[in-house]
């Protein structure tokens, strides 16, 4: 059984990939990958208790997340949250061939910075790896020229300022990342369009059927079923449709709770129960929150204009 190998600091970067350079900074480090050479046994599992941003050019796929094999051939940007878990798999030829660079980040950089406030907004950090940043020529210079400012400001000597200016540099940097996504939603497109259509005719099949008898449709499950995973999915469906998962999810049952309130004598805690919700009260919350008005006073409202 592989040992999985957890790097719970930062500085413990370097020693894990065989370099003698020391941290710079306890929370933030930039590794050169042309500087690795032959640091994994086969197999290598690793997690971290940091952020990982890690752009890799290879003529050869020897990154792994689950059994999925990641494709670095024309350059791509992966990212990882904490706890996420990469497997490394040496090629036939050792690892002489790595070329690229990596920023990992601790989680504390974040707290009480501008940082925390926007992290909601970086929720590529959760997509799987194969839901990887592909990067054009030019991006990749961008993210690449970013990369260096950062190396750059932390090897020089620390001053009032140097926190400041190293948040905002990688704030920049997280910033492009999140346009680089929005590029590649939108040259995605066709794809994307299928995937809306798969999760668009599941939805409609399961308030149809009995699987409302377990409970609420959530985000994974639909997720699950179009092989994204959920921020991914969310996210692609927020930039085609202008609603993510959650909020399409929503729609479909309040529109199938007005039809039933209309339809039907049935007390709006039968029908909470019917459309999966554990608590009636969550579902008249919910519902007001989305009309305007309580189950029973849209109930009223509808006999009246009949």
């Amino acid at each position: 059984m592989t040992n999985i190998i957890n790097l719970k600091t930062v500085p413990d970067i370097f020693p894990f990939f065989k370099l003698k350079s020391a941290a710079q900074h306890p929370l933030v480090a930039v590794i050169d990958f042309g500087l690795v050479k032959n640091f994994i046994d086969n197999y290598t599992k690793v997690s971290t208790n940091f952020y990982c941003l890690i752009f890799k050019n290879s003529t050869r796929n020897n990154l792994k997340y689950g059994r999925k094999v990641i494709d670095f051939q024309d350059g791509s940007l992966i990212c990882l949250s904490p706890n996420q878990i990469l497997e490394l798999e040496r090629d036939d030829e050792g690892n002489d061939n790595l070329s690229g660079w990596g920023l990992f980040i601790h989680p504390d950089l974040f707290r009480g910075s501008s940082l925390s406030k926007k992290n909601p907004d970086y929720s590529f950090f959760e997509y799987q790896t194969s839901e990887a940043l592909h990067l054009s020529e030019t991006e990749k210079k961008i993210l690449t020229d970013c990369i260096f400012t950062i190396e750059k400001e932390l090897s020089t000597n620390i001053d009032r300022h140097s926190q400041t200016l190293i948040i905002s540099l990688i704030e920049v940097m997280l910033n492009y990342c999140v346009r680089f996504y929005d590029r590649q939603f939108i040259t995605r497109k066709t794809s994307n369009t299928d995937i809306i259509v798969k999760f668009e005719q599941l939805l409609k099949s399961y308030l149809k059927t009995d699987l409302l008898k377990n409970g609420l449709p959530t985000v994974q499950y639909f997720a699950d079923k179009v092989f994204l995973s959920p921020n991914y999915f969310s996210d692609l469906l927020k930039k085609e449709t202008g609603k993510n998962a959650k909020e399409h999810i929503q729609y479909q049952l309040i529109e199938l709770a007005k039809k039933n309130l209309s339809d039907s004598d049935t007390s709006v805690s039968e029908i909470a129960y019917e459309l999966g919700f554990e608590y009636p009260q969550y579902f008249s919350r919910l519902f007001k929150l989305k009309t305007g008005m309580t189950p029973v006073q849209f109930r009223n409202s509808a006999r009246i204009t009949r």
